[in-house]
């Protein structure tokens, strides 16, 4: 088994960053659209 080369380390630490943009990103869009509603369901 040989070890990751630089590039693939950068590579894959590149993607898990992107993916846990999105995912903190998707969590705020659903909590301002919770906030939004609430205020629209309750009036």
């Amino acid at each position: 088994m040989t070890a990751p080369t630089d590039n693939q380390d950068r590579t894959q630490r590149r993607k898990g960053v992107m993916r846990t943009a999105w995912v903190v990103g998707v969590i705020a869009i659903a909590i301002y659209v919770a906030f939004i509603l609430s205020g629209v369901l309750a009036a």
